[in-house]
């Protein structure tokens, strides 16, 4: 509790509940396109189970802190080979972030390919998912993104009270925007297509990471930044000139 009261210690909070919710993006996207494809009765029942099973699993992790630390001991040796000077090594946690950017990349590319396959079929709507698919969808993302939150917080605050309130405190502030970001993602189809193509670029950023390639999330997240402050321009001159929605052909 001093350490929380301090200076350093409210310093440390706000900087990593921040980072949190900044984190925190990729799940709200994932989850807010995965929920769409459920009856609209039980959107809002996935949403919260996600979003709760993300907070059990950080604070799991927290409790878990030398599990977490022992995930960066290589577990896998690939030889030497295609000019590699030495033998590379894989841990857990380039396994975990190899696996889930896999599965992001494919997840991304199916729902991209069943957003415009339906549009061209003049199709409304893709098939809709089971909720027990969307929910085991939604903890295989969640396990991967909590390790990457759980490693940030680690890094940045030695307090468990420090990191337990501030990742309490993003998936709270992710709980209450999670609904209008997801209704306004499935409202503008150009808007999902775009949360589509950040998904394929987290999946690709955390395979880079599983290689022990590292990609500074500050492009990543300023990338993401300037398409969504361009599609915002577009959103606002098609409402100004009251033309209508963009429609995929």
């Amino acid at each position: 509790m001093e350490a929380l009261l301090s200076f350093d210690g409210l310093v440390a909070l706000v900087t990593l509940t921040v980072l949190e919710i900044v984190l925190g993006i990729d799940n709200i996207v994932f989850i807010s396109i995965l929920v769409g494809r459920l009856p609209e009765s039980r959107q809002a029942q996935a949403r919260t189970v996600g979003l709760t099973l993300a907070l059990v699993l950080r604070l799991a992790f927290l409790l878990g802190a030398v599990w977490i630390a022992a995930l960066t001991t290589p577990v896998v040796t690939i030889p030497a080979v295609l000019g590699m000077d030495a033998p590379f090594g894989l841990s857990g946690r380039d396994l975990i972030m190899l696996l889930g950017g896999l599965f992001l990349l494919a997840k991304a590319t199916s729902e991209l390919h069943a957003k415009l396959e339906g549009a061209e079929s003049n199709q409304k709507q893709a098939p809709p998912l089971s909720y027990s698919s969307v929910i085991l969808q939604i903890i295989i993302l969640d396990l991967v993104f909590s390790i990457d939150s759980v490693i940030t917080a680690i890094g940045l605050a030695q307090s468990f009270l420090i990191m337990a309130i501030a990742v309490v405190i993003a998936v709270a502030v992710m709980q209450l925007t999670a609904g209008s970001i997801g209704t306004f993602i499935h409202r503008h189809p150009t808007v999902k297509i775009l949360a589509l193509a950040f998904l394929l670029m987290i999946g690709m950023v955390l395979v880079a990471e599983g290689f022990h390639v590292h990609v500074p999330k500050g492009y990543v997240y300023f990338a993401m930044s300037f398409s969504v402050g361009v599609e915002f321009l577009n959103l606002r001159y098609r409402k100004t000139s009251k033309a209508d929605p963009v429609e995929l052909r």
